[in-house]
């Protein structure tokens, strides 16, 4: 955490690692995959792209019948991760800081 020392103004860093502590408390402890990025260039959002990614990594997920992790960062992600089965887990948030949703997504049974 070298990079947050160095560069996290002294009166944020409690906030910041605070944040970092719930997020770890609502982290699962069993196999999982955590899918800590997924993004699409705005001018090509609402287009399926993203729920095509994040099937491919899912259908990864079922097979492997592993749970699937995530934090959300926005509403509207929130209702794509839901689409997809994932459930709400926690809402974490610290002093001014965005709204971060965990969210998890047990695996589900592959089709013959």
């Amino acid at each position: 955490m070298k990079v947050i020392e160095d560069t996290v103004a002294d009166e944020r860093k409690g906030a910041m690692f605070s944040m970092f502590e719930q997020m770890d408390a609502l982290h699962p402890r069993e196999a999982h995959w955590h899918l800590p990025l997924i993004g699409v260039d705005p001018a090509h959002q609402g287009k399926g792209i993203g729920s095509a990614l994040l099937s491919h990594v899912l259908n990864l997920c079922d097979g492997q019948e592993v749970l699937a992790y995530l934090e959300a960062t926005s509403p509207r992600n929130v209702l794509l991760y839901k689409r997809h089965g994932f459930e709400t887990v926690g809402s974490i948030q610290v002093a001014d800081s965005p709204r971060i949703i965990p969210m998890l997504r047990k695996p589900r049974p592959m089709s013959s």
